[in-house]
């Protein structure tokens, strides 16, 4: 462990996951990023929600208690370390078995933490980003959609091709090109006083953020927000453009094509929900 970092496997201090793993095979499992401020974890409840639902989807025995305990140990820890922000990921992978891709027998599964302290005050909304659109598709698989397992190579690809084009974050679309998400978040536009995000059917993540601005942020300020299949014209006739993840909160984008906004009231009143509900 560094001063900036910690890792425990099945809640004891470790300095790397042994091997076998189906996590590195064949990406089997799934994680959750939770925020921490000076030790707390946020939405915690949220982040459970999602990875009983990814528990039930890839049959992968129920742990939910241990993932709970795990949380306990690394906030803690975390905590005595006075750390004011931190990332922290919580892995669940199913035990290693016989070579193959069917699973073993174990009614086990490994959990992994890795904490990372943050630099940035994430009670702070971050700069408005610049948005490019990258060139290839989100696959449709509706029974992996909505959450979030380690199968993430359309977002690594993503990623680099954001990181050539000098941009800080992609639009990603699906096979119909439909604008899904964000490389690293959940999309948002603002039109005619309307809060509008992708419909999730066929592939992106539902994201616990997402899930706060439906329910509780969005009816808080007035809000309408529905969930519909949008075009990249709604994206560029938009009056405002946001995205959300957990580490973020919400996060403005400034411009996208020949699109820029420089106001971003919608976002500046989520982005206050958020802060008033922060337990330190």
């Amino acid at each position: 462990m560094s001063g900036s970092s910690a890792i425990w496997l099945d809640g004891a201090p470790v300095p790397a996951l042994p091997l076998p793993d189906r996590g590195l095979d064949y990406g089997d499992g799934l994680f959750e990023t939770l925020l921490l401020c000076q030790g707390r974890p946020l939405y915690s409840r949220f982040h459970l929600e999602r990875l009983m639902q990814g528990l039930q989807v890839l049959a992968i025995p129920d742990c939910l208690a241990s993932v709970e305990q795990q949380l306990e140990v690394a906030a803690r820890e975390i905590g005595e370390r006075n750390w004011a922000w931190t990332a922290l990921r919580l892995t669940v992978v199913r035990a290693p078995g016989p070579r193959g891709y069917a699973p073993g027998d174990s009614a086990r599964a490994r959990i992994l933490a890795i904490a990372t302290r943050l630099e940035r005050d994430c009670g702070q909304m971050a700069e408005a980003a610049t948005l490019t659109q990258v060139t290839h598709f989100l696959a449709a698989q509706p029974l992996l959609a909505g959450i979030k397992h380690l199968n993430r190579l359309e977002q690594v690809l993503a990623a680099n091709e954001v990181k050539r084009m000098g941009r800080d974050e992609g639009l990603m679309r699906d096979s119909a090109g439909r604008p899904i998400s964000l490389v690293s978040g959940n999309l948002f536009l603002v039109r005619n006083d309307q809060l509008r995000t992708p419909l999730l059917e066929d592939c992106g993540v539902q994201g616990t953020r997402r899930r706060l601005i439906l329910e509780r942020w969005a009816p808080a300020l007035n809000l309408d927000c529905r969930e519909e299949k949008l075009s990249m014209q709604d994206i560029l006739e938009a009056d405002e453009v946001l995205y959300s993840n957990s580490l973020l909160g919400v996060r403005p984008v400034a411009s996208f094509e020949q699109s820029v906004w420089s106001s971003h009231p919608v976002c500046e009143a989520l982005f206050q929900q958020f802060s008033e509900e922060l337990p330190c």
